[in-house]
């Protein structure tokens, strides 16, 4: 998974700033790491609940870098 990608879409998505393109790139990140189901990402592409699920996905990207960073730092 490119981490800094992640990051960065997130950040976009967080400040308001994330076109729907980008959100729908960080949503496919989230859904190939399998991180939320199938029907989640259907939810979302769906035009269903997408508030909820982008926030959702947001916390659980937050936990994916925070994963990545800790394992960086243990390995050092």
């Amino acid at each position: 998974m490119d981490y800094q990608r992640l990051s960065n879409l997130s950040q976009k998505i967080q400040n308001g700033a994330a076109t729907k393109s980008e959100k729908d790139d960080y949503m496919w990140m989230i859904y190939q790491n399998g991180s939320i189901s199938k029907s989640q990402y259907d939810n979302y592409k769906n035009n269903q609940n997408v508030s909820d699920v982008l926030n959702a996905g947001l916390t659980i990207g937050a936990i994916i870098l925070l994963g990545a960073l800790l394992k960086k730092v243990v390995n050092v």
